[in-house]
């Protein structure tokens, strides 16, 4: 199963690095992983999705947990939860294509930044398996020369769930 954990961490060097190694060392896949700084200067959050079972996960979390750098964490899949994913895409365009493309951008929600002739450029926020079904449909109009993702962020919907490690 895929799962979108949320890390809060302190804002140090080396921090990332001994969350990503705890993956590697023990064989867990990072699919995506997304870091900012949060409303606390000291503090930055992880958004990594990675896939595996409830009991796997279990026990990534209690690993995490582990780490001195780790604030708290959160498995958002767990609840109620918004997540969003940017893509940027460059299309090559037929020119009696142009106008049906950017029709269709538009009416999926998204946006063309740079509708050059020799490469559109668009860009478009939605859930992975959204920007997933909205590659395939513009490459039925468009030869896709690039594809870049941000990986998924995501928040609770209802009041925060953050497990924060106990003292």
């Amino acid at each position: 199963m895929r799962h979108i954990i949320a890390i809060r961490l302190q804002n140090e060097a080396g921090a990332l690095t001994r969350v990503a190694g705890l993956f590697s060392t023990r064989g867990y896949n990072i699919e995506s992983l997304s870091v900012a700084a949060t409303d606390d200067p000291t503090v930055s959050r992880i958004t990594l999705v990675t896939r595996g079972s409830d009991s796997v996960m279990q026990q990534i979390i209690s690993q995490l947990n582990k780490l001195i750098d780790v604030v708290a964490v959160d498995d958002m899949t767990q609840g109620r939860h918004f997540e969003r994913e940017l893509a940027l895409l460059k299309l090559r365009v037929r020119h009696e294509q142009a106008d049906a493309v950017r029709g269709y951008v538009i009416r999926a929600g998204g946006r063309v930044i740079d509708p050059a002739s020799e490469a559109f450029i668009v860009e478009f926020t939605a859930s992975e398996a959204e920007i997933d079904k909205f590659i395939v449909d513009l490459s039925k109009g468009a030869e896709l020369l690039e594809v870049v993702r941000s990986g998924a962020v995501g928040i609770g919907r209802l009041e925060t769930t953050t497990r924060a490690r106990s003292a």
